[in-house]
């Protein structure tokens, strides 16, 4: 069924914002039609700019009624710092007047407040960050923490984080509830987002994926039965049936562009899932009790979506991806990505992922870099056929280009500059061993990394995958690559290979490189922090590594517990098997959570990590701020003087 576009509110996702500075605005935000708007920053002050927006947007027509903006704006005079700065965005009607943001969307604003607004920190004082929001798992949302915790601090600007660091798995491509599905499918037709052919499917195209009897819970049927194909999955399952993708939850995978735009829309805003009314699908018994138990999940999930909108209105955000973004295992190993990449069909969705994210996250981090990309994207949208559908050769060239794309890292100045890092794309590949875990960096993106770092006395690393992890998990993961089976445990840490680990160690030893580092990260569903300090070196940098995982998601409790327990006591200060580990050469000293019990190292617990960084940029607070109300603090350990 047809509805038309005059049915649908104007914005359909946002504002987020993403840059901002005392003299750039950036922000996205997803409409129903191409708008005219205008930015006003400070309304209703005498010292209000108004920027009409014409010159200063790019939109993308992503489907009939379906149009991505980012807004860039150069800004005539600076803002100031560390204060509370109201914005309006102006949304022009048919009729040719014009709708301030708090009438079109009254729940971006504070009960006390007029407008959103945002804070541009003078330094890089506090940084909030999370990863792994997962809509399905059975917790509270994060970002819903988020916006409570700054809703207490609407008076106080100079509490504010500097940014909403984003720190991987912002969506699950991978794995996804079939209610989560239906509304995907509801919005796809309710916006006419893009259609496309499947190349090497055994399904002809998008249309037909949608309305396949194995849509729901059995995606693992529609992949093509080629014999490469299953040369592929005995490679990784020892011939058990299994889709192209390694994640044990993909019988819903994503595969098309349409349904990753959808997806986004319906993670960051309630308006999409107000103009759609999803019913459940035909389906088993079996799948049909699974739908049920999912649907009350998705529902708590969606009531919490306006205060994540809020959130994400009020606070810049920086994103990069992880492995869920795309899919489970990403570039993992050589031999993944030589099968995963060798299928049209497999790298055709792997592509989609990638275009999705550069639309939706990785535009907004450094559009000058990303916007050549941006072009291409809108010539393929713009290149459909007499039947409304993307042509491959467009499509094609443009994932091509993706995949061959070495810039999705970036960095941000400031006190201290935070450099954010790819570590998906630009993988240390096991040239003797293709089947062992890739180093999640080059040796060229680790000596660029050592570059920035270079004349900065203090940084924030953001690093999706801890760069220093639970030993014992870690050796767990070792164990399995030895045994052939690296992609049963997500084998991937910076230690899992030697070239990589042996770089990234060096740089931490190098006398160029004395400073204070802090280093944020995700990936693991738990939270714990670690001071690190080089043994036997004057002058060492003092490292400190802080991990908030997940927004939406935590490890199995008793699995959790059991693996804390036994790293505790197999590597112990006293242990000889700190000697067989590759950091050796630095003394890794664990922070307690005041609220754990028993020697507890590991949280967890869903939320969003809050850091607050002294002026020389070392942690004076590292905090967990739980989903479900309260908050674990990890105070400093007591270190020895060093020797």
């Amino acid at each position: 069924m047809s509805h038309p576009a005059a049915a649908l509110p104007d914005v359909l996702v946002g504002p987020i914002l993403r840059r901002i500075t005392p003299s750039r605005w950036v922000m996205w935000c997803l409409t129903s039609r191409p708008l005219t708007m205008s930015l006003v920053l400070q309304p209703g002050e005498p010292q209000a700019q108004t920027y009409p927006l014409a010159a200063y947007q790019q939109c993308l027509p992503v489907g009939q009624h379906a149009f991505i903006h980012l807004i860039d704006v150069p800004l005539a005079s600076p803002l100031p710092r560390d204060e509370r700065i109201a914005y309006d965005l102006k949304v022009q009607q048919r009729d040719g007047g014009y709708l301030s943001l708090p009438e079109w969307a009254p729940w971006l604003c504070y009960d006390d407040r007029d407008y959103p607004g945002c804070v541009i920190a003078s330094r890089h004082h506090r940084l909030m960050h999370g990863s792994c929001r997962k809509p399905h798992h059975d917790s509270a949302d994060g970002l819903v923490r988020a916006d409570q915790w700054l809703g207490e601090r609407q008076a106080a600007p100079g509490e504010w984080p500097a940014w909403l660091l984003m720190t991987g798995d912002q969506v699950y491509v991978d794995d996804v509830a079939g209610p989560m599905l239906r509304a995907i499918h509801a919005l796809t037709e309710r916006l006419g987002l893009v259609d496309e052919y499947l190349e090497g499917a055994t399904i002809s195209d998008s249309q037909a994926l949608y309305a396949s009897p194995d849509s729901y819970y059995q995606r693992s049927q529609l992949l093509p039965d080629t014999t490469s194909n299953v040369a592929l999955r005995e490679r990784f399952f020892g011939g058990v049936k299994k889709p192209v993708f390694t994640s044990a939850n993909a019988q819903n995978h994503l595969m098309t562009l349409g349904e990753m735009l959808a997806m986004y829309c319906l993670v960051w805003s309630p308006v999409a899932w107000q103009v759609i009314a999803p019913t459940q699908p035909p389906l088993g018994d079996k799948d049909a009790a699974l739908y049920q138990q999912e649907q009350a999940v998705i529902e708590a999930f969606v009531a919490g979506l306006p205060q994540c909108a809020r959130a994400m209105a009020h606070l810049p955000s920086l994103m990069i991806f992880d492995d869920h973004d795309v899919t489970d295992d990403w570039n993992l190993t050589a031999e993944w990505e030589r099968s995963a990449y060798g299928h049209p069909f497999s790298k055709q969705i792997i592509g989609n992922a990638l275009i999705a994210y550069l639309l939706c996250q990785g535009w907004g981090n450094a559009p000058e870099n990303l916007n050549p990309l941006v072009d291409e994207a809108a010539a393929m949208l713009e290149s459909v056929d007499g039947n409304g559908y993307l042509a491959n050769v467009a499509q094609d060239g443009l994932i091509d280009r993706l995949l061959a794309f070495q810039g999705w890292a970036f960095q941000v100045a400031g006190e201290p500059p935070l450099i954010v890092l790819d570590t998906r794309t630009r993988r240390w590949h096991n040239e003797r061993h293709p089947q062992r875990p890739s180093g999640l960096m080059d040796w060229e993106a680790l000596i660029e990394m050592q570059q920035a770092l270079i004349g900065a006395p203090s940084a924030v690393i953001i690093s999706p995958a801890p760069m220093f992890g639970v030993k014992l998990i870690e050796g767990i993961q070792k164990l399995f690559t030895l045994a052939g089976k690296p992609l049963m445990v997500d084998a991937e840490n910076w230690m899992a290979h030697r070239g990589a680990a042996n770089v990234l160690l060096q740089i931490w030893q190098h006398s160029k490189t004395p400073g204070n580092y802090v280093i944020l990260s995700g990936d693991v569903h738990y939270s714990f922090a670690y001071d690190i300090v080089v043994r036997h070196r004057k002058q060492a940098p003092r490292l400190w590594q802080i991990t908030s995982s997940g927004v939406k998601n935590t490890f199995p409790d008793s699995l959790l517990d059991t693996f804390d327990r036994l790293n505790r006591w197999l590597y112990a200060p006293w242990s000889p098997l700190n000697w067989f580990t590759k950091r050796r050469k630095l003394s890794v000293h664990p922070r307690d959570p005041d609220r754990a019990s028993a020697g507890e190292r590991l949280w967890n617990a869903s939320g969003i990590g809050l850091v607050t960084l002294d002026e020389h940029g070392c942690p004076v607070d590292i905090r967990q701020l739980d989903a479900s109300g309260g908050e674990a603090c990890f105070p400093p350990p007591d270190i020895p003087a060093a020797g």
